[in-house]
C-alpha cells in the first residue's frame, strides 16, 4: 500500500523526519518496505536558482537575442544569451546554471551547458514556464516578483516541497488500516504515548445535514443481506464533468492513482482517504430509476470497464438497473456503459458494505485486483458508508458544482455493533511481560478508538470500533496494546526458562537435515520449487489420468493450473532453466509434496527427489577421467540413504510398465513401494527440452517415516575373532542379478556372513557361451564367539556353492 507522508500530516501533523516516521510504522505493525521521494516537478528544480538582471543589451550578432549579465549570488553574476522578447534590466528571472538538468512540458530533457551562442558566451538560461516543467507557455521568460530573494532555489521560492511515499506491508488482518486516515490514528496513537504529543486527529470536513430517511429519486432493492449489509447512497444533479484541482490531482498521483476527472477523483481520493470504496454511477444511465444488488445466472456476459468480456459466476454480486442489466461487479470493477462521462449531469453515488468472503471470490476469478476489492476483502467498516457520503459530498458541492436531490437511502436492517468484550489488566500485564499501567493501557486503546465502557478495577468492558474486523478476543487486546506501547519498551528478563520437550518419532525435521547434510557432503544442491505446475506436463509429456490431477483456479498465473502430482517436473524445469545458463552438470535434491485425487478426496505424500545430469564431479588436473551420471551413481546414493536411516528388510526388484523411467529399480517392502529410480525416459527429456540424460530418484517420504517408526538403536561390541574372506567366480544367465545372489546367500547364513560384495562381471560369449556372465563374489564370515578353521570354512563355501548351483543354475569357474 502506498502512504503519502504529506498526505498523511493532513490528519496527524507532525515533525518526524521520514525515517523516524518509517520507524515509527514498523513498529505500530505497519511494515515500511521502501520509501520513495515524489517530486512535484521531474527533477526537483535543482541547478535552478532566483536571479537578477543586472544588464540587457542586444546580441551584437542577431536581431531576436539579447545579451545580458544576470547575478545569481552574492558574488556570482554570469552572462547569458537570452531569446526571450520579454527579459529586461531589473527583472527577478529563474535561471538554469551550468549542470541543470530541465524536464520541460514536452520534449525530451537536456542539461545546460557552458557554450557560445553566435559568438557570444553563455553560462545558463533564463527559464520560461515551459521549460521548467511547469506549464504550457513559451511567450516568455517567468517573470517574479521584485521581493523574490537573489541566489534562491526555485523550488523554495515556489513553495515546492517534494513528498514521500512509503511502501507499506499491509497484512490481511488490518482492516482498520486501509486508509491514509486509519494509518493516521495509529500515528496519533503512538505519538501521544511514547512522544507525549499534544497533536490532535484532524478528522476530513464533511457536509452535515444529509438526511437518509430514503426518498430518493433511485429506489434501491438487495436481494442478499448476507453479502451486502449495508447499501447507501446518494443522488445529485448539476453536476459538471471536469479537469480535478491540481492538489486533487496530485494527491492522487503520489500514490500511482492516474486522475481522470473531478467525478472519478473524488471517489478514489475518498477510497484512499477514509478506506470506504465509492462507484458513481450516470443516473442518466440507470435503467427505471432503480438499483438492484443481486446475483445472475452463471455465464452471463458482462463487459467491464476495460472493454473485456465477462463470463459471470453464480457468486458474482452484481449491481444491476432496474432491468437486472448489470452495471457493476460489486466491490470489484465497474461497467462499460454505466460510469461517469464528459456528458454526465446527474449521478447516483453508491457507498455500501460487502461482505469479504464474496468480494474476494469474485476478485480473484476475474484477476480483478482493485484497490477497492483489497479494501472490502479485509473486513471494512460498515459504520462509515453515510461518513464517506458525507465527505464525497462536500467535494462534490465545492469541485463538481453538485446539489443534492431528495434524501439519501440507507437500507441497514441488521446493524452490525461495536463488540463489547471484558479484559483483565493483569492479564494484559502477563501475556506482554511488562507491568504497563493501567492508566496507560487505557489510553492506548482509547486512543485507537477502543473505548472503556465500565471500569471495574481488576477488569475493564470495552467496545471495539467496527473497522477492527480482526479484534474481538482477549489475546487480540493485548496485540493492540503492545504494539502502541512498543516491542522495544518491553524489558528484557535476566531469567532464563526452558522446559523438556518430547518429540515425537520419529523425528520428521531430524531425519530431513540428516540426510541433507549426507547430499550436500557428495556436492548435491537443495532446490525449492513450488507445488504448482502446469496441466500441459500431464497432456502432452507425461500422461497421466485427468481425473488423478487435482486443479485449481490459478489467476495470477492461468498457466500453472494444477497442484504437481509428482516432483519431477519441478527437477525437470530446474534442469533445463541451468542448461540455459550453460550449467550441465546437476546434482538437486528437493524436499516437497506431491498432490492426487482419490475415490474420497485428495492424496498428498510427501517425496524426497534426487536429479542427477552430465559429469558427477567438476574438472580437475587429479582426476582427469570424466565420469557421468548413470544408473549406478543414482542407485548409490538411493541405497546409502536408506543405509542411513537404518532401515532394513528391503526388496529390490527391476521396474516394470512405468511412465517415467526406460530403465530402472524400485526398493519396496512387499507391496509398499518406498523409492523408484533410474532413466528418465527421453521423449520427457526432450519434452522439455533437455539435451542429456537425466537420472531421477523417488524417495516416498511419507513412508519412509512409517518405516523409521519403530527403529531401534542397537550397540554391539567389536568381535574379537578374525574375519575370513572367500571369492567364488560363478557363471550366470545374464538375467540373473546380484541381488538374488545376495539374498540366496543371507538367507543361508544370517548370523557367520558379515558382508558380500560384487567385484567383477565378465562377459565373454566365446569362453562363457551365449547370455551368460561371469560373477567375482566375496563372502566375509565372522563368528562373534571362537575363531573360524578351515574346515568350518571348507562347509560353508561348498553349502553356498551347492545353493547357488540348484537354484540359479550357477557354474563355479575354478
Amino acid at each position: 500500500m502506498k502512504v503519502s507522508v504529506d498526505w498523511l500530516k493532513q490528519y496527524i501533523p507532525n515533525d518526524l523526519e521520514v525515517n523516524e516516521l518509517s520507524v515509527l510504522l514498523t513498529g505500530v505493525g505497519l511494515e515500511v518496505e521502501g520509501v520513495e521521494e515524489a517530486e512535484t516537478v521531474k527533477g526537483g528544480l535543482k541547478g535552478v536558482v532566483v536571479g537578477e538582471v543586472l544588464t540587457c543589451e542586444k546580441h551584437p550578432d542577431a536581431d531576436r537575442l539579447s545579451l545580458t549579465t544576470v547575478q545569481v549570488g552574492s558574488d556570482q553574476v554570469l552572462q547569458i544569451v537570452c531569446g526571450a522578447p520579454n527579459v529586461a534590466k531589473g527583472q527577478k528571472v529563474l535561471v538554469a546554471t551550468v549542470g541543470a538538468t530541465l524536464y520541460p512540458t514536452e520534449g525530451d530533457s537536456f542539461t545546460i551547458k557552458k557554450g557560445k551562442i553566435r559568438g557570444q558566451e553563455s553560462n545558463g538560461m533564463i527559464c520560461a514556464l515551459d521549460e521548467l516543467g511547469l506549464g504550457t507557455d513559451h511567450s516568455g521568460i517567468i517573470i517574479l516578483d521584485e521581493n523574490a530573494i537573489v541566489g534562491t532555489p526555485a523550488a523554495k521560492h515556489l513553495n515546492m516541497s517534494n513528498d514521500y511515499i512509503l511502501e507499506v506491508n499491509l497484512t490481511p488482518n488490518r482492516s482498520d488500516a486501509t486508509s491514509h486516515f486509519g494509518i493516521a490514528r495509529d500515528v496519533y496513537a503512538a505519538l501521544k504515548i511514547n512522544h507525549h504529543s499534544k497533536a490532535n486527529l484532524d478528522f476530513p470536513e464533511l457536509k452535515n445535514n444529509i438526511s437518509f430517511a430514503g426518498n430518493c429519486p433511485i429506489a434501491v432493492e438487495v436481494a442478499d443481506y448476507q453479502a451486502c449489509p449495508r447499501y447507501s447512497g446518494l443522488y445529485f444533479e448539476n453536476i459538471v464533468v471536469s479537469e480535478s484541482p491540481e492538489w486533487l490531482k496530485k494527491r492522487l498521483l503520489s500514490i500511482g492513482v492516474r486522475p481522470i476527472n473531478n467525478v472519478v477523483d473524488i471517489t478514489n481520493f475518498v477510497l484512499h482517504e477514509l478506506g470506504q470504496p465509492l462507484h458513481a454511477f450516470d443516473a442518466a444511465k440507470i435503467e427505471d430509476k432503480k438499483i438492484k444488488v443481486q446475483f445472475l445466472a452463471k455465464d452471463t456476459i458482462f463487459k467491464t470497464l476495460d472493454e473485456q468480456d465477462r463470463k459471470l459466476n453464480a457468486t458474482d454480486l452484481m449491481i444491476c438497473d432496474g432491468k437486472s442489466k448489470p452495471l457493476c461487479i460489486a466491490g470489484v470493477f465497474g461497467g462499460i456503459g454505466s460510469g461517469v462521462s464528459e456528458e454526465t449531469t446527474s449521478i447516483f453515488l453508491e457507498s455500501a458494505h460487502f461482505e469479504a468472503k464474496t468480494i474476494r471470490r469474485a476478485s480473484m476469478s476475474h484477476g480483478l485486483r482493485t484497490d477497492a476489492a483489497k479494501c472490502f476483502e479485509k473486513g471494512g467498516d460498515p459504520n462509515i458508508t453515510l461518513i464517506a457520503l458525507q465527505r464525497a459530498a462536500f467535494l462534490l458541492e465545492k469541485y463538481a458544482n453538485a446539489k443534492i436531490v431528495g434524501e439519501g437511502i440507507d437500507l441497514y436492517p441488521t446493524p452490525i455493533e461495536r463488540k463489547e468484550i471484558t479484559v483483565s489488566i493483569r492479564r494484559i500485564q502477563q501475556l506482554i511481560g511488562a507491568d504497563i499501567e493501567k492508566a496507560t493501557i487505557i489510553n492506548i486503546l482509547e486512543a485507537l478508538d477502543i473505548l472503556v465502557s465500565k471500569d471495574n478495577g481488576e477488569t475493564i468492558l470495552i467496545s471495539i470500533p467496527t473497522n477492527k474486523a480482526d479484534v474481538y478476543r482477549e489475546a487480540d487486546i493485548v496485540e493492540e496494546v503492545l504494539r502502541i506501547y512498543g516491542f522495544d519498551n518491553i524489558p528484557v528478563t535476566n531469567r532464563v526458562n526452558s522446559a523438556v520437550v518430547k518429540s515425537e518419532q520419529p523425528d520428521n525435521f531430524y531425519l530431513q537435515n540428516r540426510v541433507a547434510d549426507f547430499l550436500v557432503a557428495n556436492s548435491f544442491h537443495e532446490m525449492m520449487g513450488i507445488s504448482l505446475t502446469q496441466s500441459k506436463y500431464f497432456t502432452e509429456i507425461l500422461p497421466i489420468n485427468s481425473d488423478q490431477l487435482v486443479y485449481i483456479n490459478n489467476t495470477s498465473n492461468v498457466s500453472t493450473d494444477i497442484m504437481r502430482p509428482t516432483l519431477l517436473t519441478s527437477g525437470l524445469e530446474a534442469i533445463i532453466h541451468n542448461q540455459n545458463r550453460q550449467q550441465t552438470d546437476i546434482k538437486l535434491f528437493e524436499y516437497g509434496k506431491a498432490y492426487a485425487k482419490k475415490e474420497n478426496g485428495y492424496k498428498e505424500d510427501a517425496y524426497l527427489s534426487i536429479m542427477m545430469a552430465g559429469q558427477l564431479e567438476n574438472e580437475s588436473w587429479l582426476n582427469k577421467e570424466k565420469k557421468a551420471a548413470g544408473f549406478y551413481a543414482i542407485k548409490e546414493i538411493t541405497h546409502k540413504i536408506f543405509g542411513i536411516l537404518g532401515i532394513q528388510n528391503l526388496q529390490v526388484s527391476k521396474l516394470e510398465d512405468t511412465t517415467i523411467f526406460s530403465v530402472g529399480n524400485k526398493i519396496h517392502r512387499g507391496t509398499q513401494i518406498l523409492a523408484e529410480y533410474g532413466l528418465v525416459q527421453s521423449k520427457i527429456s526432450k519434452g522439455f527440452d533437455i539435451k542429456q540424460e537425466v537420472w531421477y530418484a523417488a524417495i516416498n517420504w511419507s513412508s519412509i517415516l512409517k518405516a523409521t517408526k519403530n527403529n531401534t538403536t542397537e550397540y554391539q561390541e567389536i568381535s574379537k575373532y578374525p574375519a575370513v574372506r572367500r571369492d567364488l567366480a560363478l557363471v550366470l544367465d545374464s538375467n540373473i542379478s546380484f541381488e538374488k545372489v545376495k539374498t540366496i546367500a543371507q538367507k543361508q547364513f544370517k548370523k557367520l556372513l558379515k558382508e558380500i560384495n560384487l567385484f567383477d562381471v565378465y562377459v565373454n560369449e566365446n569362453q562363457l557361451g551365449k547370455d551368460k556372465k561371469s560373477y567375482a563374489v566375496s563372502f566375509i564370515f565372522e563368528d562373534t564367539e571362537k575363531t573360524l578353521n578351515e574346515k568350518e570354512i571348507e562347509n560353508l563355501m561348498t553349502s553356498i556353492t551347492s545353493s547357488f548351483e540348484q537354484q540359479l543354475g550357477a557354474v563355479v569357474r575354478k
